[in-house]
């Protein structure tokens, strides 16, 4: 077997054999070399396999077909499995990254040790220009207290170190929401490196898997978790900006089962309600106006001698709530 590759490029596919060539070829031409890419196809009923064994002539190139449907998060799971690469890509089936993307992910997580993950969003990242290291007070900061959350980014965005990502035990089999609750649990604990960003193509269409049925259910559970977050021993925020954040996220909460209700869709607005584990009590404690900062989570701070002598991952290993 030849040397392992630096980077793992992980594109897990199920029935997407009219999209799945562009998927692959933007991969292929990335001007970063040192990578393997590994289609995982999750026993699609169309050709999205026998197209991408095309693409084997390439070495560089290798496709498993699984026996059996896994699912979206549980087949992402099984391609870093497979994965020989110390750094792990993940990349939709239906994207295509730009030529770029490795070129300007790779160095700078190689270059800060700190780092578990870079994430790269939004071309405009508040703060500063990137890269920019965020410790897990910052993340939480930005997502909870300011304007420009983190936790919204998918997998597609995010470029993993294999031993960190396998800490943390891979993705929580939750469904469409599951890379919500991966950023809650492993930004609580790790540092992040932000990236620049806008480095694929999003493509947007009718089989997405966030526009499948149980997906609305899928991403109430998911939200439901970031309200035992806040209250989690691992929270990195401060009493008074849990305080704060427990009213922002109240009023998230009840914005959204408002517009659900107001638009007919009372399941959604039901499933919101019931899922988002807010008592009575709490709905009253805190469904206030909310109250944001802009550059909230966008300062760098100085990591106390606790903090810099622990290593990135300290508590990755803790097992993650039920």
């Amino acid at each position: 077997m030849s040397a392992a590759p630096l980077v793992s490029v992980l594109v897990t596919a199920f029935n997407r054999e009219r999209l799945i060539a562009a998927a692959i070829e933007s991969v292929l031409s990335q001007t970063f070399r040192d990578f393997e890419l590994i289609v995982v196809d999750d026993a699609s009923s169309d050709r999205t396999a026998a197209v991408a064994r095309a693409y084997e002539a390439d070495p560089r190139v290798r496709v498993v077909r699984n026996s059996r449907n896994l699912g979206d998060y549980p087949n992402r799971n099984r391609a870093a499995a497979l994965a020989r690469g110390a750094l792990l890509k993940y990349h939709d089936s239906d994207d295509v990254m730009y030529e770029h993307c490795l070129a300007t992910m790779v160095p700078p997580l190689l270059g800060e040790p700190r780092a578990a993950f870079a994430l790269s969003g939004s071309a405009a990242w508040l703060g500063g220009p990137c890269p920019a290291l965020l410790t897990p007070r910052m993340c939480y900061q930005r997502e909870f207290l300011g304007t420009q959350g983190l936790f919204m980014c998918g997998p597609a965005a995010a470029l993993f170190r294999a031993d960190a990502f396998a800490a943390f035990g891979g993705f929580p089999e939750l469904g469409a929401g599951s890379d919500y609750v991966f950023w809650l649990i492993a930004c609580a604990r790790a540092h992040v490196l932000l990236v620049p960003g806008d480095l694929f193509w999003y493509r947007v269409h009718p089989g997405q898997e966030r526009l499948r049925a149980s997906a609305a259910e899928d991403y109430a559970r998911a939200w439901g978790r970031a309200w035992a977050a806040l209250s989690a021993p691992a929270c990195p925020l401060s009493a008074r900006e849990r305080e704060l954040a427990r009213r922002n996220w109240a009023f998230v909460v009840a914005r959204e089962v408002w517009r659900s209700a107001r638009t007919g869709r009372w399941t959604d607005a039901r499933r919101r309600l019931a899922q988002a584990g807010l008592g009575w009590t709490d709905w009253i404690r805190y469904l206030r106006r909310p109250r944001r900062d802009r550059l909230a989570g966008t300062s760098p701070e100085p990591l106390d001698s606790a903090a810099s002598a622990a290593p990135a991952l300290a508590g990755a290993t803790e097992r993650r709530p039920a």
